[in-house]
């Protein structure tokens, strides 16, 4: 399943929750898609707070879910074609390099 086919079942969650609709009280603006986008990244690091595993994977992939559809969702609403900005900024960061912080000192 590609990126495309992804947002369009997100999508239809999103519309069959009804959260589309104008009067929802989960109103699926840019600024609502990604605060929640943030949270569950929170979310995602409480699996690594106190170790340097997670100790529940299903936990985890389920967190990590939360957060690929909340971008697809986000890109979706302010109309950005997420495969083409992905792979953009693979070409873009192809070549580059990464200096130390301590090497420009």
């Amino acid at each position: 399943m590609n990126i495309e086919e992804l947002t369009a079942k997100m999508n239809a969650l999103v519309a069959h929750h009804r959260w589309y609709d104008p009067d929802s009280p989960k109103k699926q603006l840019p600024r609502n898609l990604a605060i929640s986008l943030s949270l569950e990244a929170a979310e995602v690091l409480e699996h690594y707070q106190w170790g340097d595993e997670s100790a529940d994977k299903e936990a985890l992939a389920g967190e990590l879910a939360d957060v690929a559809l909340y971008l697809l969702q986000l890109a979706h609403v302010e109309g950005i074609d997420l495969e083409q900005a992905i792979l953009d900024t693979l070409a873009r960061n192809w070549d580059r390099q990464w200096t130390d912080e301590k090497d420009t000192e």
